[in-house]
Protein backbone atom coordinates (compact mmCIF):
# COMPACT_ATOMS: atom_id res chain seq x y z
CA UNK A 1 0.00 0.00 0.00
CA UNK A 2 0.92 3.36 -0.99
CA UNK A 3 1.04 6.23 1.50
CA UNK A 4 -1.49 7.98 -1.13
CA UNK A 5 -4.20 4.83 0.03
CA UNK A 6 -3.29 3.01 -3.50
CA UNK A 7 -2.51 -0.50 -3.73
CA UNK A 8 -1.26 -3.15 -5.65
CA UNK A 9 -1.42 -7.14 -5.08
CA UNK A 10 0.96 -9.31 -6.60
CA UNK A 11 -0.69 -12.30 -7.29
CA UNK A 12 -3.21 -14.59 -5.46
CA UNK A 13 -2.04 -17.72 -4.23
CA UNK A 14 -3.53 -21.04 -4.60
CA UNK A 15 -7.29 -22.00 -4.58
CA UNK A 16 -8.55 -24.11 -2.43
CA UNK A 17 -7.80 -25.11 1.00
CA UNK A 18 -11.07 -23.42 2.30
CA UNK A 19 -10.13 -20.22 1.07
CA UNK A 20 -6.67 -20.08 2.98
CA UNK A 21 -4.69 -17.61 0.90
CA UNK A 22 -7.78 -15.62 0.20
CA UNK A 23 -8.36 -15.15 3.94
CA UNK A 24 -4.64 -14.01 4.35
CA UNK A 25 -4.87 -11.79 1.83
CA UNK A 26 -7.62 -10.15 3.33
CA UNK A 27 -6.30 -10.49 6.63
CA UNK A 28 -3.21 -8.01 5.60
CA UNK A 29 -5.83 -5.67 3.47
CA UNK A 30 -7.14 -5.23 6.86
CA UNK A 31 -4.11 -4.60 8.89
CA UNK A 32 -3.61 -2.07 6.84
CA UNK A 33 -7.21 -0.51 7.05
CA UNK A 34 -8.15 -1.17 3.39
CA UNK A 35 -11.78 -2.05 1.87
CA UNK A 36 -10.83 -2.61 -1.55
CA UNK A 37 -7.80 -3.73 -3.56
CA UNK A 38 -7.03 -1.07 -6.34
CA UNK A 39 -4.45 -3.24 -8.56
CA UNK A 40 -4.24 -6.63 -8.46
CA UNK A 41 -1.71 -7.77 -11.14
CA UNK A 42 -1.58 -11.13 -11.56
CA UNK A 43 2.20 -12.29 -13.24
CA UNK A 44 1.18 -15.43 -14.99
CA UNK A 45 -1.77 -18.18 -14.84
CA UNK A 46 -0.28 -21.06 -12.86
CA UNK A 47 -2.06 -22.37 -9.65
CA UNK A 48 0.13 -20.98 -7.37
CA UNK A 49 -0.15 -17.14 -8.93
CA UNK A 50 -4.00 -17.01 -10.31
CA UNK A 51 -5.56 -20.13 -8.49
CA UNK A 52 -6.76 -18.10 -5.56
CA UNK A 53 -8.15 -14.61 -7.60
CA UNK A 54 -11.94 -16.19 -7.18
CA UNK A 55 -11.77 -16.94 -3.70
CA UNK A 56 -10.13 -13.52 -3.50
CA UNK A 57 -12.89 -11.65 -5.53
CA UNK A 58 -15.62 -13.36 -3.17
CA UNK A 59 -14.18 -11.44 -0.06
CA UNK A 60 -12.56 -8.57 -1.30
CA UNK A 61 -13.89 -5.80 -4.00
CA UNK A 62 -11.21 -5.56 -6.81
CA UNK A 63 -10.40 -2.32 -9.11
CA UNK A 64 -8.77 -2.91 -11.85
CA UNK A 65 -6.65 -6.73 -13.08
CA UNK A 66 -3.35 -6.31 -14.75
CA UNK A 67 -1.85 -9.23 -16.67
CA UNK A 68 0.14 -10.02 -19.71
CA UNK A 69 -2.58 -10.71 -22.32
CA UNK A 70 -3.69 -14.75 -23.63
CA UNK A 71 -2.96 -17.77 -21.72
CA UNK A 72 0.10 -19.48 -23.44
CA UNK A 73 -0.63 -22.77 -22.04
CA UNK A 74 -3.16 -24.83 -23.07
CA UNK A 75 -3.60 -28.16 -20.74
CA UNK A 76 -6.68 -28.58 -18.92
CA UNK A 77 -5.26 -27.29 -15.77
CA UNK A 78 -4.36 -24.09 -17.56
CA UNK A 79 -7.90 -24.22 -19.44
CA UNK A 80 -9.19 -24.15 -16.29
CA UNK A 81 -7.54 -21.69 -14.43
CA UNK A 82 -7.81 -19.10 -17.54
CA UNK A 83 -11.25 -19.63 -17.73
CA UNK A 84 -12.04 -18.94 -14.07
CA UNK A 85 -9.97 -15.71 -14.38
CA UNK A 86 -11.82 -14.78 -17.11
CA UNK A 87 -15.27 -14.88 -15.38
CA UNK A 88 -13.55 -12.01 -13.46
CA UNK A 89 -13.08 -10.04 -16.21
CA UNK A 90 -16.43 -9.80 -17.38
CA UNK A 91 -17.24 -7.59 -14.74
CA UNK A 92 -14.54 -5.57 -13.45
CA UNK A 93 -11.57 -3.90 -15.87
CA UNK A 94 -8.51 -5.55 -16.62
CA UNK A 95 -5.39 -3.62 -17.97
CA UNK A 96 -2.91 -5.70 -20.56
CA UNK A 97 0.10 -4.28 -20.08
CA UNK A 98 3.71 -4.62 -21.80
CA UNK A 99 7.22 -3.70 -21.10
CA UNK A 100 7.72 0.35 -20.24
CA UNK A 101 4.28 0.90 -19.44
CA UNK A 102 3.67 2.49 -15.85
CA UNK A 103 1.25 1.99 -12.62
CA UNK A 104 1.49 5.20 -10.25
CA UNK A 105 0.20 4.63 -6.49
CA UNK A 106 0.94 8.04 -5.37
CA UNK A 107 4.21 9.11 -5.08
CA UNK A 108 5.41 5.45 -5.61
CA UNK A 109 5.94 4.12 -9.51
CA UNK A 110 5.65 0.40 -10.98
CA UNK A 111 7.17 -0.01 -14.19
CA UNK A 112 6.73 -2.86 -15.93
CA UNK A 113 9.72 -4.56 -17.16
CA UNK A 114 8.82 -7.82 -18.67
CA UNK A 115 5.25 -9.00 -19.91
CA UNK A 116 4.25 -12.15 -22.12
CA UNK A 117 8.21 -13.15 -22.83
CA UNK A 118 9.69 -9.53 -23.54
CA UNK A 119 11.46 -7.16 -21.90
CA UNK A 120 12.80 -3.20 -21.71
CA UNK A 121 16.36 -3.97 -22.71
CA UNK A 122 15.67 -2.68 -26.17
CA UNK A 123 14.28 0.39 -24.73
CA UNK A 124 16.51 0.88 -22.17
CA UNK A 125 19.73 0.29 -22.79
CA UNK A 126 21.73 1.29 -19.79
CA UNK A 127 25.24 -0.46 -18.87
CA UNK A 128 27.29 -2.81 -19.72
CA UNK A 129 26.70 -5.76 -17.21
CA UNK A 130 30.26 -7.24 -16.80
CA UNK A 131 28.31 -10.66 -15.54
CA UNK A 132 27.14 -11.68 -18.44
CA UNK A 133 30.01 -13.80 -20.23
CA UNK A 134 30.05 -16.32 -17.24
CA UNK A 135 26.97 -17.75 -17.55
CA UNK A 136 25.41 -19.89 -20.17
CA UNK A 137 21.72 -20.00 -21.73
CA UNK A 138 19.60 -22.98 -21.10
CA UNK A 139 16.96 -24.23 -22.92
CA UNK A 140 14.11 -21.90 -23.44
CA UNK A 141 11.11 -22.13 -21.73
CA UNK A 142 7.80 -22.18 -23.38
CA UNK A 143 5.81 -22.78 -20.44
CA UNK A 144 3.62 -19.16 -18.45
CA UNK A 145 6.83 -18.76 -16.40
CA UNK A 146 8.78 -17.19 -19.20
CA UNK A 147 5.84 -14.76 -19.53
CA UNK A 148 5.77 -13.62 -16.24
CA UNK A 149 4.87 -9.93 -15.60
CA UNK A 150 8.12 -8.33 -13.97
CA UNK A 151 7.52 -4.98 -12.16
CA UNK A 152 10.21 -2.35 -10.76
CA UNK A 153 8.76 -0.24 -7.72
CA UNK A 154 10.44 3.22 -7.24
CA UNK A 155 9.22 4.94 -3.87
CA UNK A 156 11.76 8.12 -3.82
CA UNK A 157 15.17 6.48 -3.49
CA UNK A 158 13.89 3.10 -2.54
CA UNK A 159 13.77 0.40 -5.46
CA UNK A 160 12.36 -3.01 -5.33
CA UNK A 161 12.14 -5.64 -8.26
CA UNK A 162 9.75 -8.78 -8.82
CA UNK A 163 10.59 -10.83 -11.57
CA UNK A 164 7.60 -13.40 -10.90
CA UNK A 165 8.54 -16.53 -12.28
CA UNK A 166 10.56 -15.27 -15.16
CA UNK A 167 12.92 -18.33 -16.17
CA UNK A 168 16.58 -18.43 -16.60
CA UNK A 169 16.94 -16.79 -20.50
CA UNK A 170 14.16 -14.14 -20.42
CA UNK A 171 16.15 -12.78 -17.32
CA UNK A 172 19.63 -13.05 -19.16
CA UNK A 173 17.81 -11.47 -22.17
CA UNK A 174 16.13 -8.64 -19.42
CA UNK A 175 19.98 -8.15 -17.82
CA UNK A 176 22.10 -9.06 -20.54
CA UNK A 177 24.35 -7.43 -22.29
CA UNK A 178 23.33 -4.55 -20.60
CA UNK A 179 21.55 -3.74 -17.23
CA UNK A 180 18.97 -1.07 -18.32
CA UNK A 181 17.47 -1.81 -14.38
CA UNK A 182 20.38 -0.52 -12.31
CA UNK A 183 20.87 -0.90 -8.46
CA UNK A 184 18.23 -2.00 -6.01
CA UNK A 185 17.64 -2.23 -2.77
CA UNK A 186 15.70 -5.22 -2.28
CA UNK A 187 15.12 -8.23 -4.52
CA UNK A 188 12.48 -10.32 -4.48
CA UNK A 189 13.88 -14.11 -4.93
CA UNK A 190 12.92 -15.38 -9.17
CA UNK A 191 10.28 -18.17 -8.95
CA UNK A 192 10.66 -18.92 -5.45
CA UNK A 193 14.27 -19.48 -5.66
CA UNK A 194 14.47 -22.24 -8.13
CA UNK A 195 17.71 -22.87 -9.40
CA UNK A 196 16.34 -22.60 -13.17
CA UNK A 197 16.35 -19.15 -12.56
CA UNK A 198 18.28 -15.74 -10.40
CA UNK A 199 21.73 -16.23 -12.89
CA UNK A 200 24.31 -13.98 -11.52
CA UNK A 201 24.01 -12.21 -14.36
CA UNK A 202 20.65 -11.01 -13.12
CA UNK A 203 21.14 -11.47 -9.25
CA UNK A 204 24.62 -9.48 -9.01
CA UNK A 205 23.79 -7.12 -11.42
CA UNK A 206 21.32 -6.07 -9.52
CA UNK A 207 23.35 -5.62 -6.63
CA UNK A 208 20.16 -6.38 -3.62
CA UNK A 209 21.02 -4.73 -0.23
CA UNK A 210 18.46 -7.24 1.05
CA UNK A 211 16.82 -10.33 -0.63
CA UNK A 212 13.18 -12.38 0.17
CA UNK A 213 12.68 -15.60 -0.93
CA UNK A 214 9.46 -16.28 -1.33
CA UNK A 215 10.20 -20.14 -1.20
CA UNK A 216 7.92 -22.92 0.60
CA UNK A 217 8.97 -25.67 3.03
CA UNK A 218 9.33 -27.89 -0.32
CA UNK A 219 9.22 -25.33 -3.14
CA UNK A 220 11.90 -23.46 -4.27
CA UNK A 221 14.59 -22.63 -1.80
CA UNK A 222 17.22 -24.22 -4.06
CA UNK A 223 20.73 -24.57 -2.68
CA UNK A 224 22.30 -22.72 -5.69
CA UNK A 225 19.76 -19.90 -5.83
CA UNK A 226 20.35 -19.75 -2.36
CA UNK A 227 24.28 -19.68 -3.38
CA UNK A 228 23.64 -17.37 -6.10
CA UNK A 229 22.11 -14.96 -3.84
CA UNK A 230 23.83 -15.09 -0.64
CA UNK A 231 27.34 -14.72 -2.71
CA UNK A 232 25.86 -11.56 -4.57
CA UNK A 233 28.35 -8.81 -3.89
CA UNK A 234 26.87 -5.79 -1.70
CA UNK A 235 24.05 -8.10 -0.19
CA UNK A 236 23.49 -7.76 3.46
CA UNK A 237 21.30 -10.23 4.44
CA UNK A 238 18.32 -12.53 2.93
CA UNK A 239 15.00 -13.42 4.42
CA UNK A 240 12.94 -16.71 3.78
CA UNK A 241 9.26 -17.05 3.80
CA UNK A 242 10.03 -20.81 4.88
CA UNK A 243 12.85 -22.77 5.65
CA UNK A 244 13.78 -24.56 2.98
CA UNK A 245 13.50 -28.55 3.90
CA UNK A 246 15.75 -29.98 1.07
CA UNK A 247 18.53 -27.28 0.84
CA UNK A 248 19.90 -28.66 4.57
CA UNK A 249 20.82 -26.38 7.19
CA UNK A 250 24.16 -25.02 5.24
CA UNK A 251 22.07 -23.51 2.95
CA UNK A 252 19.52 -21.83 5.13
CA UNK A 253 19.54 -18.51 7.02
CA UNK A 254 19.31 -18.01 10.67
CA UNK A 255 15.90 -18.51 12.46
CA UNK A 256 15.58 -14.97 12.91
CA UNK A 257 15.11 -13.93 9.47
CA UNK A 258 12.38 -16.99 8.22
CA UNK A 259 8.93 -16.50 8.50
CA UNK A 260 7.95 -19.90 8.96
CA UNK A 261 11.09 -22.18 10.56
CA UNK A 262 8.12 -25.71 10.18
CA UNK A 263 6.73 -27.59 7.29
CA UNK A 264 3.64 -27.09 8.72
CA UNK A 265 3.19 -23.47 7.52
CA UNK A 266 0.95 -21.03 9.70
CA UNK A 267 0.94 -18.08 7.42
CA UNK A 268 3.46 -16.12 9.33
CA UNK A 269 4.84 -13.28 6.34
CA UNK A 270 7.71 -10.63 6.48
CA UNK A 271 6.60 -6.91 5.96
CA UNK A 272 8.52 -4.38 4.43
CA UNK A 273 8.06 -1.20 4.88
CA UNK A 274 9.87 1.69 2.89
CA UNK A 275 10.48 5.30 3.17
CA UNK A 276 11.39 8.28 0.41
CA UNK A 277 14.38 8.69 1.46
CA UNK A 278 16.10 4.87 0.68
CA UNK A 279 15.18 3.67 4.14
CA UNK A 280 13.32 0.31 4.41
CA UNK A 281 12.54 -1.89 7.42
CA UNK A 282 12.06 -5.62 7.04
CA UNK A 283 9.78 -7.39 9.82
CA UNK A 284 9.61 -11.15 10.88
CA UNK A 285 5.64 -11.62 11.91
CA UNK A 286 6.49 -14.42 13.51
CA UNK A 287 9.08 -13.54 16.00
CA UNK A 288 8.43 -9.29 15.82
CA UNK A 289 12.50 -9.56 15.13
CA UNK A 290 12.88 -6.55 12.64
CA UNK A 291 15.77 -4.89 11.12
CA UNK A 292 16.17 -0.97 9.45
CA UNK A 293 18.19 -0.48 6.24
CA UNK A 294 19.44 3.35 6.04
Amino acid sequence: MAPSGQSLLVDTGWPGFGGRDAERIVASARLANLKRIDYVLITHYHRDHVGGVSQLADRIPIGTFIDHGPNAESRKEADDLFTAYQKLLQKTPRRVVMPGDVILLGKAKVEVLTANGAGVQAARQGRPNPYCSAVERERDDPSENARSVGILLTFGNFRFIDLGDLTWNKELDLMCPNNPVGHVAVYLTSHHGVSSSGPKALVWALHPRVAIMNNGARKGGEAAAWQAVTSSPGLEDLWQLHYALEAGKEHNVADSYIANPEENCTGKYLKLSAQTNGNFTVTNSRNGFSKTYK
